[in-house]
C-alpha cells in the first residue's frame, strides 16, 4: 500500500566482533511508479537463506537473531525479531523442489535502509490507513502521526515494522513475537500487550495469531506484510499469476485511499475475482478505483465470516505453487505491486521491480475508527484480541 514517509536513524549493532551503524532517510518509496515496468533481472544468485549473520545483534537493547522454523514436510521459513518479519518461505513445488514465495532481505540494515519498510512485517498498531490521522474515542479526539499525505497508515512513523521484539522459540515449527506498545506511542492510547505467534503446520501451512490486551480502550487491527511470489523471490512479473478472491464486493477509496463508506459489487468490475482470472487481465482497464491505487490495492469484504474461512487462492503460473488464504478476518487488503520501483535489492540479488510481488493482508477494514458503519476495531480493558488467518501451500495439479 502507498506511504510517503521521512525517517532517520542511527542504530548500533554488536554481535560476533561485528558492528554495524546504519543511518537513512527515505522519502515517498510508492509515490512514483517505476518508469521502466520491465521485469526483475533474471540473474538471481544462490543464497543461503538460513545465514544469521546480517540479523544477529542489539537493537533498542533487545538481541535479533534470524529464527528458522521447519515442518515435517521440508517447508522451512525465517523471521527476524526487527519488525516481527517473515524474511523468507520455502515451500515444496513441482517434483519437490523447494520454492522461495516470500521476498525479502539478506540483513537489518538491508530491512531498516529499505525504501519500502514493510517488506514481511508484522503491522500495528493499526493496519491499513486512518483517515487524517485522526479518531475519537469515548469523547476524546487522538491525532496520529501523518506518513501517508494527509493519514496514517501502518501504524504511523514508526510503526511496528521499526520495533524489536522479544522473541521466544518453543518449538523448530514455531516462533512468538511479543512487546509492550506503550500507552500514546504513536498516538495510541493504552498500553498495548501484544503477542504473535507464527507457526508452520505440518499441511504445509503458516499459521499467524495475534494476541493483544489493553488498560485503556483503544483501536487495533495487527496483520503480516509479506510480499509474494510464487514462482520465486525476484522470478518475474505476478501479473500471470491466477487470483480467485471470495469476495463480492469491496470498499472503494477516495483519490487518497481512504474508504468512502460506501460498499460496491464488484460483479461487472475488473475486482470481480469470484472466478480464477490473471491479476494483469484488467488492471489497465480504465477504473476510478485502478487509478486512485495504480492497480489493485484494495480492501476486499469478504463473504465468509467465521474462523477459518477461504477468502482467496492464488497459484503461481510458471511453479503452479497454490497459496490457499484463511483467516477470520472480515477484510482482505489485495495490492499488486504497483509502487515497487527496482529501489531495493533481495536476498538472491534480484531488485525489487515494478509488481514483482503481491500482498494479501488479512484485516478488519481501513479507516474502521472513522467508519460507524464497518466491523469495529475497539479494544476495551478486560477484552482479549484474538485473530488468527493462514497461508496453506501444495502444487495445483
Amino acid at each position: 500500500m502507498k506511504h510517503n514517509f521521512k525517517r532517520s536513524r542511527i542504530a548500533a549493532f554488536s554481535a560476533l566482533g561485528i558492528s554495524a551503524i546504519m543511518a537513512f532517510s527515505c522519502n515517498g518509496s510508492r509515490d512514483n511508479k517505476s518508469k521502466s515496468g520491465e521485469p526483475a533481472d533474471s540473474t538471481a544468485t544462490t543464497v543461503d537463506l538460513m545465514n544469521k549473520a546480517g540479523f544477529q545483534g542489539m537493537l533498542d537493547g533487545v538481541k535479533t537473531d534470524l529464527f528458522v522454523l521447519k515442518n515435517k514436510n521440508g517447508m522451512m521459513a525465517t523471521f527476524t525479531n526487527y519488525g516481527g518479519r517473515l524474511v523468507s518461505l520455502q515451500v515444496p513445488g513441482k517434483e519437490g523442489k523447494l520454492v522461495n514465495v516470500v521476498c525479502g532481505f539478506p540483513s537489518i540494515a538491508d530491512y531498516s535502509q529499505a525504501t519500502e519498510p514493510y517488506y514481511g512485517a508484522t503491522i500495528g498498531r493499526f493496519g491499513n490507513r486512518i483517515a487524517k490521522g485522526k479518531f475519537s474515542l469515548n469523547g476524546k479526539q487522538y491525532t496520529l502521526f501523518l506518513n501517508n499525505g494527509a493519514n496514517t497508515l501502518h501504524g504511523g512513523k514508526k510503526g511496528f515494522q521499526y520495533q524489536t521484539f522479544d522473541a521466544a522459540q518453543p518449538d523448530s515449527s514455531t516462533v512468538v513475537f511479543s512487546r509492550v506498545s506503550k500507552d500514546m506511542e504513536e498516538g495510541f492510547p493504552g498500553n498495548l500487550d501484544v503477542k504473535v505467534t507464527y507457526h508452520l503446520n505440518d499441511q504445509n501451512g503458516l499459521d499467524m495469531t495475534y494476541d493483544a490486551t489493553t488498560d485503556k480502550t483503544t483501536v487495533v487491527n495487527l496483520t503480516n506484510h509479506a510480499f509474494f511470489n510464487l514462482n520465486g523471490e525476484g522470478s518475474g512479473t505476478i501479473l500471470n499469476h491466477q487470483f480467485t478472491i471470495y469476495a463480492s464486493s469491496i470498499t472503494p477509496v477516495d483519490s487518497s485511499l481512504i474508504p468512502t463508506g460506501k460498499i460496491l459489487d464488484v460483479k461487472g468490475t475488473p475486482f470481480d475475482f469470484l472466478t480464477a482470472n490473471t491479476m494483469g487481465s484488467r488492471i489497465n482497464q480504465e477504473n476510478e478505483q485502478l487509478k486512485n491505487g495504480k492497480g489493485y490495492d484494495i480492501n476486499y469484504v469478504l463473504d465468509s465470516t467465521g474462523d477459518h474461512h477461504l477468502a482467496a487462492t492464488v497459484v503461481g503460473d510458471k511453479t503452479g505453487v497454490r497459496m490457499d488464504v484463511y483467516t477470520d478476518q472480515p477484510g482482505l487488503q489485495v495490492y499488486s505491486g504497483n509502487f515497487m520501483q527496482a529501489a531495493n535489492t533481495f536476498n538472491n540479488g534480484v531488485k525489487d521491480s515494478f509488481r514483482t510481488a503481491f500482498a494479501m493482508e488479512t484485516q478488519h477494514y481501513p479507516d474502521a475508527p472513522n467508519q460507524p458503519a464497518f466491523p469495529s476495531t475497539v479494544l476495551k480493558p478486560g477484552q482479549h484480541y484474538h485473530t488468527s488467518s493462514e497461508y496453506k501451500f501444495s502444487v495445483q495439479k
